[in-house]
């Protein structure tokens, strides 16, 4: 296993890290007060800087093949790091945010010709976003097969009903389209009653109820998370993704290079959590003496720049093999990698906020931001639990008679 960056990584990277100091961080500030007022929509600000990454030519990185920029998890993956140290911007600006990121590797995996045209193309171009419906409120659908959302073929349309939320960018009015996971036979195997069917914003019987706040915030500067019903709602027959009782492999190939891109990106959210922290300790006297001279505050800044060599290795290790055996191939690593990356760098954040007190909880750090962000994903992409207990019983695998 070789991690070191290839030349391909390493012109990117140089690029993405010049667009970050030169156009990222300098907007921040009056990104989140646009944020603030522009309600569900993105930022005025947002379209400039995805203007600036197109011409520098840092778009769709996320994307392998002949629809995005064609690098591999390996390559990928210390972008989404960089990424990562404005997690709220850098991603939309390029075009590399959730969930349109999974939505596009759906289209250009599974999707047909029309649905690629229609669907694929204006996101590759960022002229519109997406949403995944698949969480739902009234089961508990980290078990995927106990989604209740029908999807009932009724002639040349299917027929949807159910209730999701937490959708994620479903509230931004540019939303045009959103992938819905349902069951389409009920009395098949588990694992092969759901279907994906594509359902535009403006298809009558859908409706976006209610914004959901992730611990207070309402991430509206990302499209928001939105609860959606779906009343007898119709689609075309043409509007199924792949073939009837294949959503939940679909799904399985969608979270896969997603949770690479997430855990990457939590990686460099711990990476500006520990310059905050090291600044501020530097910064501030308590008790005769700097914080950084204080023993408790240098184990946590020890602590954490162990956590993330650690975790960062776990992750560049996982893209590797999802490179060279697939992501079959790479399952255990990839629930690792799911497991220990969130709650390690929450972990960090949670220090971070320490050290800087009663700023830490407030909008002029991001580190409360970023630490919710980070405790959320321990849900996101399934939760702690559910991955744990398929690892577990992987291990156990091996002992069996």
């Amino acid at each position: 296993m070789d991690f070191g960056f290839d030349e391909t990584t390493t012109e990117h990277r140089e690029r993405l890290l010049a667009f970050m100091d030169e156009c990222v961080y300098p907007a921040e500030h009056a990104f989140h007060e646009q944020a603030a007022t522009s309600g569900w929509g993105p930022p005025p600000l947002l379209e400039d800087l995805k203007a600036e990454a197109r011409r520098r030519d840092l778009w769709n990185l996320f994307l392998p093949g002949e629809h995005g920029a064609g690098l591999t998890n390996l390559q990928y993956a210390p972008l989404a790091e960089v990424m990562g140290w404005s997690p709220g911007i850098a991603p939309p600006a390029t075009n590399c945010a959730a969930p349109d990121t999974g939505n596009m590797e759906v289209l250009a995996q599974f999707g047909s010709d029309w649905q690629r045209k229609e669907y694929l193309e204006p996101l590759l171009n960022g002229e519109i976003r997406s949403a995944f419906a698949m969480t739902e409120p009234d089961v508990a659908s980290s078990d995927a097969t106990n989604i209740a959302t029908s999807i009932r073929r009724d002639g040349n349309e299917y027929v949807i009903n159910g209730r999701k939320w937490y959708i994620t960018g479903a509230m931004n009015p540019n939303c045009a389209v959103f992938i819905v996971m349902g069951k389409t036979d009920p009395d098949a195997p588990s694992h092969r009653q759901q279907s994906m069917v594509l359902v535009p914003r403006d298809t009558p019987g859908l409706t976006v109820r209610r914004g959901m706040r992730v611990f207070g915030y309402d991430d509206a500067d990302h499209g928001g998370h939105a609860e959606v019903v779906f009343e007898d709602v119709r689609v075309p027959v043409d509007n199924l993704i792949g073939e009837e009782g294949g959503g939940f492999a679909i799904a399985q190939a969608r979270l896969g290079p997603g949770r690479i891109h997430h855990c990457m990106r939590l990686i460099g959210m711990a990476e500006r959590a520990v310059e905050l922290m090291c600044r501020r300790a530097l910064s501030r006297n308590a008790f005769g003496k700097a914080v950084a001279q204080q023993g408790v505050v240098q184990d946590w800044i020890a602590e954490s720049r162990v956590r993330i060599e650690q975790l960062r290795l776990l992750v560049l290790k996982t893209a590797w093999l999802m490179d060279t055996v697939g992501n079959r191939g790479a399952h255990t690593e990839i629930q690792a990698i799911k497991i220990a990356t969130p709650a390690g760098v929450e972990w960090i954040l949670d220090k971070a906020i320490q050290v800087h007190g009663a700023g830490g909880l407030s909008q002029d750090f991001p580190l409360a931001g970023l630490w919710a962000g980070a405790r959320s994903l321990r849900f996101a992409d399934g939760p702690d639990e559910v991955h744990k207990r398929s690892l577990a019983y992987r291990e156990l695998k091996k002992y069996m008679g």
